[in-house]
């Protein structure tokens, strides 16, 4: 599965609140977007992969976060794009 590389500054403006590997909480993580039962903030991903991170190297960093949760929201990402 191939994806669109976003930059960093990017993801925040989409609308996470339509994937549902992520979450956010005034309690966690200062209300950032996060992987869903993480504390790893959704935009580390796009900070990992913009620095030159696979993702599979990314994986190994957050042990938390499933290849599942990555594909979801590299996909929202995606979507987002095209619709926009």
């Amino acid at each position: 599965m191939q994806y669109l590389v976003i930059r960093a500054n990017f993801p925040p403006m989409l609308d996470w609140s339509r994937c549902p590997a992520v979450e956010r909480s005034p309690d966690k993580v200062s209300g950032a977007w996060v992987f869903k039962n993480t504390r790893v903030p959704v935009a580390a991903l796009f900070e990992n992969i913009e620095s030159g991170a696979r993702v599979s190297e990314f994986l190994e960093w957050f042990p938390g976060v499933t290849r599942a949760q990555v594909d979801a929201v590299l996909e929202q990402a995606a979507q987002s794009l095209v619709s926009a």
